[in-house]
């Protein structure tokens, strides 16, 4: 079953993910067991294939939309047994304001959830103010700001700067990315990280935490 799983993952099978999921926990396989030896698994080797240019962006969009749907059915009951489920560290994410695009924070949230991460995802549009009120909030040790236009790319300095005036800026580390930014965009407005795909991010950020 943990096969047909990860099987299903890497070619994004969302339904049938759903249905496989459920008969695993159905006939008890542990939802732990199914998190760590299947979809981990699935979406590392989803990471490595494009990495390798096996994969192409459709691919790796598909099979982190079925990872999504896999970890919908599995994180409540997880995070139920305290006892079990230790997040790695807390990772907020959104699309800044003036932004509607989401495909690539979705994925990225995906991948960061199936390698144990706590994702928190504000979605698309997001204010400046609701970045800097979460992080205070929610005391995340990541923050990623997603900008898929050049216009609003800005929206990505205005939230750090806002991170500094509110006296957050210390507790987090910031992560950019998006199709139009760059490593030197990131460094010129003070971010701590650039991620140019999901791959990339969910190795920095293990990275950071060791």
């Amino acid at each position: 079953m943990l096969n047909q799983i990860k099987k299903a993952i890497l070619e994004g099978e969302i339904d049938s993910v759903q249905d496989l999921v459920k008969k695993a926990l159905e006939e008890g396989t542990d939802a732990l067991e199914v998190l760590n030896k299947a979809c981990i698994p699935a979406v590392e080797k989803a990471g490595l294939l494009f990495e390798a240019g096996d994969y192409f962006l459709p691919e790796l969009i598909a099979a982190g939309e079925a990872t999504k749907t896999a970890m919908d059915i599995l994180l409540p009951e997880v995070k139920g047994r305290k006892e079990k489920w230790k997040s790695v560290a807390t990772f907020l994410i959104g699309t800044v304001e003036g932004d509607v695009h989401d495909i690539g924070k979705t994925i990225v949230a995906s991948m960061l959830s199936a390698s144990g991460f706590d994702v928190i995802d504000l979605g698309i549009d997001v204010s400046t103010e609701k970045f800097v009120e979460t992080v205070r909030e929610m005391k995340p040790e990541f923050v990623g700001l997603s900008a898929l236009l050049t216009s609003t790319m800005p929206k990505q300095k205005t939230v750090i700067e806002a991170l500094k005036t509110a006296g957050l800026r210390e507790d987090v580390k910031v992560f950019v990315g998006g199709a139009p930014v760059t490593e030197s965009w990131a460094k010129s407005i003070g971010a701590d990280c650039y991620a140019q795909d999901a791959v990339a991010a969910v190795k920095i950020a293990k990275r950071l935490i060791g």
